[in-house]
């Protein structure tokens, strides 16, 4: 009888942002499907805890980014003991372009999953991506990506990400919610879940909320996740009369929990592959407001689960998110449209399904 497939998962980071959990969510599926799978990740991490917790084989190693270059001999002992049947890298951070040449050495198939839409120069991807068999993007638009800076079409498959939208199913319990955050019953809870970096657009929101709080003035905002801009964003907070308003409440693992108890969640990116903190306010039935940008049109439709503008409009982001605070009939039916959308479109199992069908194209590659 055959041995059951075996894959190698490297994610190099440390946070439980949306990729790493996308690459837990991977692992325990395919573990359900009967694949074997190992989650290579740094020592110490909530990556770590999170896929031990969840029955998920783990290996730790030090990971010290794009400059720790003791992470190829490194990985290399790992493939070599594990002799994995495909090689899949989730990440930057080193684990990319150090991952893939230990990957070719080694004479695995490799697998690239590629979240970002920011672009790459040309003469630089030309090298890069010949390390990788195949490079899934999560959106079509990373997909546009990847093919602008010259990655040929036959070695990209796209497989948007996915949500637990079972686990985001619970009712709010206001009192307990209201009390991590220090808030009122009056209060209008609204939700920002990003890391407090410049192209997720925070500022853009402090900017708006003058004239927010001008028209409802007992909206709040919850900053989830943390990051370097976050004195700065305080700063600007304090600058604009607004700092009452708004809550840092740093990376929370409880977002199934709290997500139920937001009126909306805003989305003011710069940049976005497709947005796992769009997936997750969907599943919770919460509508949103979000830059049209990256892959965000593939997630949000407009006016049916949420509502688009452009990216860097102050004045147009306080618009739309004054319309849904005003209008809860509106925003309540959004959510509820989102909550069946994602679940139609952003299953765990229907993306494993798509995962294990890329790794049976490299069957040959593997003989």
């Amino acid at each position: 009888m055959p041995r059951p497939l075996k894959v190698v998962h490297v994610e190099a980071g440390r946070h439980l942002y949306g990729g790493a959990l996308q690459a837990c969510y991977l692992a325990g599926g395919l573990g359900r499907r009967g694949v074997e799978s190992l989650l290579v990740c740094p020592a110490g991490s909530e990556v770590e805890a999170h896929a031990r917790a969840r029955g998920v084989a783990v290996q730790a190693l030090p990971m010290g980014g794009d400059l720790d270059l003791n992470l190829l001999p490194r990985l290399l002992r790992l493939l070599r003991r594990e002799a994995p049947d495909v090689l899949h890298l989730h990440s930057r951070r080193g684990a990319d372009v150090l991952g893939g040449l230990a990957g070719r050495l080694c004479r695995l198939p490799v697998v690239l999953s590629r979240r970002v839409d920011n672009p790459e120069p040309r003469a630089w991807a030309a090298l890069k991506y010949r390390l990788y068999h195949r490079v899934v993007a999560i959106s079509g638009e990373v997909r546009r990506v990847l093919l602008r800076s010259g990655v040929p079409a036959g070695k990209i498959r796209c497989i948007p990400s996915a949500v637990d939208a079972r686990a985001y199913g619970g009712a709010c319990r206001g009192d307990w919610f209201r009390a991590q955050f220090g808030l009122k019953a009056e209060d209008r809870p609204c939700g920002v879940i990003a890391q407090l970096i410049p192209r997720k657009g925070h500022r853009h929101l402090i900017a708006a909320l003058p004239a927010i709080l001008a028209r409802e003035p007992r909206a709040r905002f919850v900053f989830f996740g943390r990051g370097p801009e976050r004195a700065r964003l305080e700063a600007l907070c304090r600058a604009a009369g607004v700092a009452g308003a708004v809550r840092f409440a740093g990376f929370r693992d409880d977002l199934p929990a709290l997500l139920p108890c937001l009126e909306l969640v805003v989305h003011p990116v710069e940049l976005e592959g497709l947005g796992v903190a769009l997936l997750q306010a969907a599943a919770a039935g919460v509508p949103v407001v979000a830059s049209r940008v990256g892959g965000i049109p593939e997630v949000v439709a407009d006016g049916l689960t949420g509502v688009l503008l452009p990216p860097a409009r102050p004045a147009a982001l306080a618009d739309a998110v004054v319309g849904l605070l005003q209008d809860p009939d509106r925003a309540r039916r959004l959510g509820q449209a989102a909550r069946r959308r994602v679940a139609a479109r952003h299953a765990i199992e229907a993306m494993v399904e798509a995962y294990l069908g890329v790794y049976r194209e490299l069957d040959d590659v593997r003989r």
